[in-house]
């Protein structure tokens, strides 16, 4: 990385005048040309400017999952692990506080928290009492009361829907898990089975017969629906899933009856975990962007705790497709 010495050197003027001109000093006395020149060649030496983050104490990480299934857990995981590491790079102090301990372990005198995990409508009211500057990752319980960062599942299911259209397939079918109620408890409709609806109904091929709905994200619901898709007949050509964790379980049932995969149906998730890669065959997946996603996290977490401000923000977070050979 270049320092401002050598751009100085470079732009043949002072490494004073740099230094002021890289932090934006509109009282330095320089032309334009020379303005722009120091801005080129930091940016072609690659010089990046040293970030100084006040520190931010007393940030409670609630790490509130209940998943019965290992892989769903190793995502979770993965995104607890990559909050500890960027807040510790951003001078924010996290202490990681779990739903088994319940919410009477939280202190009271938190500055901020990050929510990780589904919380029920008791929960949220007495974590709004306790401290108001709260973000939560990959869900939105009350985008009135709190900042929310969840990656774009509306976009992914139908990302997916237009690839199979695209590659001529009509018979097209689901598997899902629910979302949840957080004034009852009870199952809802997830964003994906809603999305998967409104594509099928606009390209005019919903077929209820292939929309399964399993009880949980897990590995054993996914081979359960799995097994409950292979008594349709005709089988849908392709087939969306709602995440990996699922599809594991799809693709052990359809391999189990020697229903070739991409040949007579292919198949679609979402997440990309780092089994995806090793399945049989390997897993056609949307890649989620934990670190992106843990980014916007603190900086609403920054945004809020250091600036203030009472409007909250719900923020969506794309991700790119992996072509394997499901697809």
């Amino acid at each position: 990385m270049a320092t401002i010495k050598e751009i100085a050197a470079a732009v043949g003027v002072s490494s004073a005048a740099v230094s002021r001109v890289l932090n934006y000093d509109e009282t330095i006395s320089v032309s334009a040309e020379t303005r722009a020149a120091i801005f080129a060649a930091a940016e072609k030496m690659g010089y990046k400017k040293k970030v100084i983050y006040p520190r931010i104490d007393h940030v409670a990480l609630l790490y509130f999952t209940e998943q019965e299934d290992e892989l769903e857990d190793i995502f979770y995981q993965n995104v607890k692990d990559e909050l500890l590491r960027q807040a510790k790079k951003m001078n924010i102090h996290l202490q990681v506080y779990y739903k088994k301990d319940g919410m009477e372990n939280i202190p009271r005198d938190i500055n901020a928290f990050i929510a990780v995990g589904w919380l029920d409508r008791k929960e949220i009211n007495r974590l709004y009492h306790i401290c108001k500057r709260g973000v939560f990752i990959g869900t939105s319980p009350d985008e009135k009361l709190f900042d929310a960062v969840r990656p774009n599942m509306d976009s992914f299911v139908t990302q997916i829907f237009d690839y199979f259209i695209e590659k001529g397939h009509r018979r097209i079918g689901f598997i899902g898990g629910p979302d949840y109620n957080i004034d009852t408890g009870k199952p809802s409709t997830d964003i994906r089975e809603w999305s998967f609806r409104l594509s099928a109904q606009y390209y005019q091929c919903l077929n209820e017969d292939y929309i399964l709905i399993a009880d949980k994200f897990t590995v054993d619901e996914g081979y359960r629906m799995g097994r409950e898709l292979l008594r349709r007949d005709p089988l849908p050509t392709a087939l969306c899933v709602a995440s990996d964790t699922l599809a594991v379980g799809v693709l052990q049932a359809l391999n189990e009856e020697n229903v070739p995969v991409p040949d007579q149906i292919a198949v679609f998730s979402i997440n990309d975990v780092n089994i995806a890669k090793y399945l049989s065959p390997p897993l056609t997946t949307i890649h989620i962007d934990i670190p992106i996603i843990c980014e916007t996290a603190l900086d609403l977490l920054r945004s809020r705790v250091l600036y203030g401000g009472k409007i909250t923000k719900s923020i969506f977070v794309n991700g790119l497709p992996v072509f394997r050979k499901s697809c």
